[in-house]
């Protein structure tokens, strides 16, 4: 019996202990779903209450209710292994993979920094430039792209989704959008956004007349989106900041070209932004890399998908991909 209480102490400090550890990764990484928030710090709470009543003594409690409560409360401590490996498989996905086939840009002008006959990717030392091959760029929604259709060259996430949810609706999608010549208005806009647009191979980034713009895509069959918007004619227009560094993504005009730049390692935004001036980046616009949002692949030049971000979520429900 002894020893039996001995294991169970040693449990309930090692589940307090790794459940502290894994809602400080949730916190510092911020990968910041309030629901999800709520959860974590509940579950890291009851297990320091369950190991101080071990510690007085269960047997004191007075009456049945309380014995029974303290009996939940410990059951509860078998969800911290499985929230832990949650919470680290989530961490892990916001490094970036290396992409070895890159061409080292250190020593390259940016005005040499241009697209190819296929998928081309410049590795600027702190900034991948990648310039996926295509026909055209689509928005899709609801159904996660395959990355069995050879036609795909890029998949990343897109739009914001207004509320973390199962279900897909249009609505939910932050911003008036367009896929593939459908038009959808939304009820959810921001001033800071800005609509990217693309029909075939003509693309723009438009700073005013935003709805309009992607209904005129629409209309041509085409696709577009809204997004906060980053850079304006060489120039930054974003008017607020991200106290944390991780891996930052745009999609951005460079050179003319349409294109993805992804930081090579984790930046701070301000450091982000300098490099996207630094490199003379035209227009862009935030592309949201949280836990699971940044869910990412493409299919480089031997035709083999590289994937970038591994980790997607069931509630993330549109997309911009690059077809060939």
């Amino acid at each position: 019996m002894i020893d039996r209480k001995r294991l169970s102490g040693i449990w309930l400090m090692a589940m307090a202990l790794l459940s502290l550890g894994a809602f400080t990764a949730f916190f510092v990484a911020q990968m910041w779903l309030n629901i999800l928030f709520a959860v974590y710090f509940s579950l890291a709470l009851l297990q320091f209450i369950t190991l101080n009543i071990y510690l007085w003594g269960p047997e004191k409690l007075p009456g049945r209710p309380l014995k029974i409560l303290y009996r939940l409360c410990y059951a509860s401590s078998f969800l911290v292994i499985p929230t832990f490996i949650f919470i680290f498989m989530g961490l892990i996905s916001q490094y970036h993979v290396k992409i070895p086939d890159s061409i080292d840009a250190t020593a390259m002008r940016s005005e040499e920094i241009v697209p190819g006959d296929g998928t081309v990717i410049y590795n600027t030392g702190t900034l991948y430039v990648i310039f996926p091959e295509y026909t055209s760029v689509d928005l899709v929604c609801e159904d996660r792209p395959s990355k069995s259709d050879k036609t795909i060259t890029w998949c990343s996430g897109a739009a914001f989704q207004h509320a973390v949810s199962l279900g897909f609706s249009h609505e939910n999608i932050e911003g008036d959008h367009a896929s593939v010549g459908e038009f959808f208005e939304s009820p959810y806009e921001k001033d800071a956004y800005v609509a990217f647009v693309s029909a075939g191979k003509d693309f723009s980034f438009e700073f005013e007349d935003r709805s309009q713009a992607i209904k005129s895509a629409a209309d041509k069959g085409g696709s577009g989106f809204m997004q906060f918007g980053l850079m304006r004619d060489g120039e930054s227009v974003m008017n607020f900041d991200r106290p944390r560094a991780r891996c930052y993504r745009t999609l951005a005009e460079l050179n003319g070209s349409l294109c993805i730049i992804d930081s090579v390692n984790m930046l701070h935004f301000t450091e982000f932004m300098d490099e996207l001036k630094k490199l003379g980046v035209t227009n862009a616009i935030y592309m949201d890399m949280g836990a699971g949002w940044n869910y990412s692949w493409f299919r480089n030049a031997k035709g083999k998908v590289v994937t970038l971000f591994g980790l997607p979520v069931p509630w993330s429900h549109n997309w911009v991909v690059f077809r060939k």
